[in-house]
C-alpha cells in the first residue's frame, strides 16, 4: 500500500505570505519525478514554477487556477512507495521545504565510483594505493562534484536558475555550503563547485610519470614555458555576449549616480487586494509599480530621455516604453513594454505575462528587447534588499525595487509591524541633477504609501 505525502505550498523566500495559483502542470493521476515542476503560482514578485519534493502519483490537488493560497497550505498529496520504504526527496528545492532524511541516507554513491567517490571504470577492482601510471590514461569520466555537507534541513536555494543549473550539471546542492546570507546558495556557488570539478578531471586525465629508481645528477632542461591557469572558459556569446557588451558601454559613458529610500508598502498590497477581489483579470504588483512609473515620468520627464552624444544634446521622448529586467536560463534580458504610458493595470498585466513567457520560452524577438526608456528592475525576487544597477545604455536611469518584507515602522505616530520595501534608482547625471532625481523617487515612495495620490494623475 502506497503512502501518500501531502507538499505544502513552500517559503519562496521573499518574505510574503500568499502566491496564486496561475497554472497547474501536472493533474491527478500523473506520475512526477523528484524535482519535477509542478504548479506555477506568482507572488507578488515574479512567477515561479514550484517543483515537488517527493516522487509518486499525484492523488489530489488544492486548488483552482486564479485562487490565493497562503504559504504553509495544502498543494496536493503524491502516494509514494510501500509503508515500508521510506520516502526520498531532493532537498534540492526552495527555502522552507524538501525532505529531511537520515544523515546515513545523505551521501550516495553514484553507480560506477568506488566509496570513496572516484570513478572506477566497469569490471575493475579498485587501484592498489601505490600503482603508477606509466602512460597516458583513457579519459576517464567527470569527477564527481564534493564538498563538504551542511547540517541538516532543507537546502537553502531560492532561485529555480540555481536549481535547474545544478541539476543539469548533476551538481547535489546538499553537498554544497552557499556564500551568500545565512547560508543562501547561489549561482556563484554551483559554478565553482563545477570550475573545481573540471580541474580534478584534468588532473585524473594527466599521466603520472614513474620516479627513476637509481639516483643520477640531474640534466638541467631550458625552463618550460609557463603552463595557462587553469580553469572554465565560458564564451561571452548570444545573450551573455550582448548583455556584456551593453552593460560595458553603459559603464564608460554614462556617468551614474544612485539614491533610495524605503517605503511603506502595506496600503498598495490591500490595494492590489482588494481590486482582484473585485473579479475580472486578475492584477500583478509588477503592473502597479509600472502604473506609478509612467506617472512619475509624467512629472519627471527628464528621466524619461537619453544623451546623444554626437550632438551634445538631451534627448526628451514623449512615449514611455517601459523595460523589465528577466533572468531566464540564458541569463538577463529587458523585454519592453511598448507605450506604457497608455496602458492601465490590467493591460500592463496581460503584456508582462507575455512577454515573461516568451522570455522563459527564448522567443523574445529584436523588436521586443529594443526600444526601451526607462526600466523597472525587481530584484526583489532574489530576496535582497537593494542594488546599485547599472543603467541599460542608453536610458537614462533605472528604478529598483527590492523585496516586500515585515518590518518595525512607525504608522500614525505608532510603532506597527508593516510591509516594508526599499526602492532606488540610478539615474544619468548628465540628464538631472539630485534634486529632480529626488523628486521622481519621492513621488514613487508617495504612491507606494498612498496609491489614492496616483488617482490623482490618472
Amino acid at each position: 500500500m502506497a503512502q501518500v505525502l501531502e507538499f505544502k505550498l513552500p517559503d519562496l523566500g521573499e518574505g510574503l505570505t500568499e502566491a496564486e495559483i496561475v497554472r497547474w502542470l501536472v493533474k491527478v493521476g500523473d506520475v512526477v519525478a523528484v524535482d519535477q515542476p509542478v504548479v506555477e503560482v506568482e507572488t507578488a514578485k515574479a512567477m515561479v514554477e514550484v517543483p515537488c519534493p517527493y516522487g509518486g502519483v499525484v492523488t489530489a490537488r488544492f486548488g483552482e487556477e486564479g485562487t490565493e493560497l497562503p504559504v504553509g497550505a495544502p498543494l496536493l498529496t503524491v502516494a509514494v512507495g510501500a509503508p515500508a520504504a521510506e520516502p526520498e526527496g531532493s532537498g534540492n528545492v526552495l527555502v522552507g521545504y524538501g525532505t529531511q532524511a537520515p544523515a546515513a541516507r545523505r551521501r550516495r554513491v553514484r553507480a560506477g565510483t568506488a566509496a570513496d567517490g572516484q570513478p572506477r571504470r566497469p569490471g575493475t577492482a579498485a587501484a592498489a594505493p601505490h600503482a603508477r601510471v606509466t602512460a597516458p590514461a583513457p579519459a576517464s569520466p567527470p569527477v564527481p562534484v564534493s564538498t563538504p555537507a551542511p547540517a541538516e534541513g532543507p537546502v537553502p536555494v531560492i532561485s529555480p536558475l540555481v536549481r535547474k543549473l545544478a541539476r543539469d550539471n548533476g551538481v547535489d546542492l546538499r553537498q554544497l555550503a552557499g556564500s551568500g546570507p545565512d547560508g543562501l546558495i547561489l549561482r556563484a556557488d554551483v559554478e565553482n563547485a563545477l570550475r573545481s570539478a573540471g580541474e580534478r578531471t584534468r588532473a585524473a586525465r594527466e599521466p603520472v610519470v614513474a620516479a627513476p629508481v637509481a639516483a643520477e645528477p640531474a640534466v638541467r632542461t631550458p625552463a618550460a614555458a609557463p603552463r595557462a591557469e587553469a580553469g572554465v572558459r565560458i564564451p561571452l556569446k548570444g545573450v551573455r555576449g550582448a548583455v556584456a557588451d551593453k552593460l560595458s558601454r553603459s559603464r564608460r559613458e554614462i556617468p551614474d549616480a544612485t539614491c533610495w529610500v524605503d517605503a511603506d508598502a502595506t496600503e498598495l498590497m490591500r490595494a492590489r487586494t482588494a481590486m482582484n477581489a473585485a473579479g475580472g483579470p486578475k492584477i500583478s504588483l509588477l503592473a502597479l509599480l509600472a502604473r506609478i512609473c509612467t506617472a512619475a515620468l509624467a512629472r519627471f520627464p527628464e528621466l524619461n530621455s537619453f544623451v546623444d552624444t554626437e550632438a551634445r544634446e538631451v534627448v526628451r521622448l514623449d512615449h514611455v516604453h517601459l523595460g523589465f529586467a528577466a533572468q531566464t536560463e540564458r541569463g538577463l534580458v529587458v523585454p519592453v513594454v511598448r507605450d506604457a504610458h497608455a496602458r492601465d493595470a490590467e493591460s500592463l498585466t496581460a503584456e508582462f505575462a507575455r512577454l515573461t513567457e516568451a522570455a522563459r520560452a527564448g522567443t523574445l524577438t529584436p523588436g521586443e528587447l529594443t526600444g526601451g526608456t526607462f526600466t523597472l528592475n525587481n530584484y526583489g525576487v532574489f530576496g535582497v534588499d537593494g542594488s546599485t544597477p547599472i543603467i541599460n545604455h542608453p536610458e537614462a536611469a533605472m528604478l529598483g525595487v527590492g523585496r516586500i518584507v515585515p518590518k518595525p515602522w512607525v504608522h500614525e505616530g505608532e510603532l506597527a509591524v508593516r510591509q516594508v520595501v526599499q526602492l532606488s534608482l540610478t539615474f544619468d547625471h548628465r540628464v538631472c541633477d539630485g534634486g529632480t532625481a529626488g523628486g521622481f523617487l519621492r513621488y514613487v515612495a508617495d504612491c507606494v504609501e498612498q496609491p489614492a495620490v496616483l488617482l490623482r494623475t490618472l
